[in-house]
């Protein structure tokens, strides 16, 4: 951490022409990540994508081993707990 607060923009340099995240340690030990804010707004997009690709899957799974109701039934129901008119 010393020499990146010693050499910050070098470091900021190094992000942006790289976009690879560099890990910072600590007694050479890892204490934090630096990566350019575009590269890491692509991982954030990329783990978005993922998670939709999962539910999707999984939603597939359930329909093939039935484990689905009808919407009208799941919507009945809610509104019964709930006490709403229907």
């Amino acid at each position: 951490m010393t020499v990146f607060r010693n050499h910050s923009a070098t470091f900021l340099r190094h992000f942006r022409e790289t976009q690879r995240p560099v890990v910072l340690t600590v007694n050479g030990k890892a204490a934090a990540v630096g990566q350019d804010a575009s590269a890491y707004q692509r991982l954030l997009d990329l783990a978005a994508e993922a998670s939709v690709a999962e539910g999707i899957r999984q939603g597939r799974e359930d329909l093939a081993a039935g484990r689905t109701r009808p919407a009208r039934a799941v919507f009945g129901a809610l509104r019964a707990e709930d006490d709403l008119p229907g």
